[in-house]
């Protein structure tokens, strides 16, 4: 019996340029399935019958209109009728208001005119490939692309499939980008995200953290400096902008940057322009500002510690990055990240995730987000203690409130949790013998309890321990 060939996968073509349809449907007709339209009309009437589409090319400026609303219509119809239809656009020019709009729309990629058959074989394949991982995989699965070797952009819902969406778009469209979320949602990986899928990713790459250096120190790392400048100035520097050119500059906790700086900042995003401290001449650059802030950015602007044209300067596009408390469905796919993250790091065999641990790590508010939740993971790793874990992410009962008659401590009068706290405070005595042995060297003590110095500082910290004064010299023989 003759085997049955493969399906082709079926593209349609929306433009209003004959020539343009007859080259697309010329270099993609030897993989794909075409179909060509001019009309609108067509175009829905072909996708309303029984013969499946899986990916739509559609001309930004369709029909006589030129301002892309006609386009933006069309994307809002097929976005109610066909969600999981790819749509590709191809655009004149990569202006902000039409990327924007067409993420919003639920775009997958814009492609510039004139384009390459290079240019349509690379956003087809992706598109198509991504499409099909979307229809194989479970809501729960997870979807891990490394960025470097530390560091992977995952991601295992749908909101979060959103913000993958929108990182590989605005990626396309060379302008600032605006990263609003809690500390620790994962502000840093979206922007590298973004870095690598650009046309800028072989590029230089540099964060500045804008909170961690006084104004003067700020000034001179991000524009450099002449000699002379100040003291201790001998001979010029230049700073992260010159080094990073042709690259991204990722300027964290932008809100916390001094207002001398801000108009200075607005000038390079202006004309790429500055001047080094202590030069009379300007420098040109082109680079590309990715910034983040944990701060409520309206609130500062009300309150005349942020420029307000900076802000819209730098929110060419605006990426919110949802709290782990708002995506608690991927806790358990980020645990296990975590976990071979941790284990690789340490070199040691990855922990088993019990359902009473699970269950508390998707019970925890997560105040730290991501980077509380790899924090928990470490200690787990470190001390190999999951009751200890559990413990530690349980709800704090309020000093204050006596425990109900027959039960201890924890609100609970089992003998499990009896025994728990028997040994935690036999433990916790334990420590405390040896820590008052060593004087509170600590890691003598470590070394004298067969435990690692870092799981001596948890249970320090976990059970409140505190040196008395007349105990602070160091045992003889042991280094602190």
């Amino acid at each position: 019996m003759k085997a049955r060939s493969k399906r082709k996968p079926q593209i349609a073509a929306l433009d209003p340029d004959p020539a343009i349809l007859n080259y697309l449907h010329r270099i993609l007709e030897d993989r794909f399935s075409v179909s060509l339209f001019t009309e609108t009309a067509e175009l829905l009437s072909s996708l309303r019958d029984s013969t499946p589409t899986n990916l739509l090319l559609m001309d930004w400026h369709i029909g006589e209109d030129f301002s892309g609303e006609r386009a933006l219509h069309l994307l809002a119809e097929l976005r109610a009728s066909r969600p999981s239809l790819p749509v590709i656009l191809i655009a004149c020019s990569a202006e902000l208001k039409e990327v924007v709009a067409a993420t919003r729309m639920g775009a997958a990629d814009v492609i510039l005119k004139p384009f390459r058959k290079a240019d349509i074989d690379l956003a087809v394949q992706a598109c198509l490939k991504e499409a099909g991982e979307a229809l194989a995989e479970d809501d729960d699965e997870i979807k891990e692309i490394p960025l470097d070797e530390n560091t992977s952009f995952v991601r295992g819902c749908q909101r979060m499939r959103e913000i993958e969406s929108q990182c590989r778009l605005v990626a396309r469209a060379d302008i600032p980008v605006l990263i609003l979320g809690e500390s620790g949602t994962g502000k840093e990986v979206a922007t590298l995200f973004i870095h690598k899928m650009s046309s800028r990713s072989q590029r230089g790459f540099m964060k500045v953290n804008c909170a961690a250096m006084p104004a003067d120190l700020l000034e001179s790392e991000l524009f450099g400096y002449e000699p002379g400048a100040f003291t201790g100035a001998i001979k010029a520097k230049p700073g992260k902008f010159e080094i990073c050119n042709n690259g991204t500059i990722f300027l964290d906790e932008i809100g916390e940057m001094p207002a001398q700086l801000q108009a200075k900042l607005l000038q390079v995003l202006q004309d790429g322009s500055f001047s080094r401290l202590g030069s009379r001449s300007s420098v040109k650059v082109d680079v590309r500002v990715i910034a983040a802030t944990n701060i409520d950015i309206k609130a500062a602007i009300a309150q005349k510690t942020f420029r307000e044209d900076l802000y819209y300067r730098l929110n060419g596009f605006t990426l919110r990055m949802p709290p782990l408390r708002e995506r608690t469905e991927e806790i358990p796919i980020l645990a296990r990240h975590f976990m071979r993250k941790v284990a690789a790091k340490y070199e040691r065999d990855p922990l088993a995730i019990s359902p009473a641990l699970m269950q508390a790590l998707i019970n925890h508010p997560w105040p730290g987000n991501l980077r509380e939740l790899e924090n928990t993971i470490k200690r787990y790793i470190i001390l190999a203690d999951e009751q200890a874990i559990i413990d530690e992410l349980a709800p704090r009962q309020s000093a204050e409130s006596p425990a109900p008659d027959g039960e201890d401590a924890g609100g609970n009068g089992s003998l499990k949790h009896l025994v728990r706290n028997l040994k935690g405070g036999a433990e916790s005595a334990a420590i405390a013998r040896t820590l008052e042995g060593t004087g509170w060297n600590r890691k003598a003590a470590a070394s004298d309890l067969q435990i690692s110095y870092k799981a001596l500082l948890y249970k320090i910290k976990q059970y409140n321990l505190v040196p008395p004064q007349k105990q602070l010299n160091t045992r003889p023989g042991h280094k602190a």
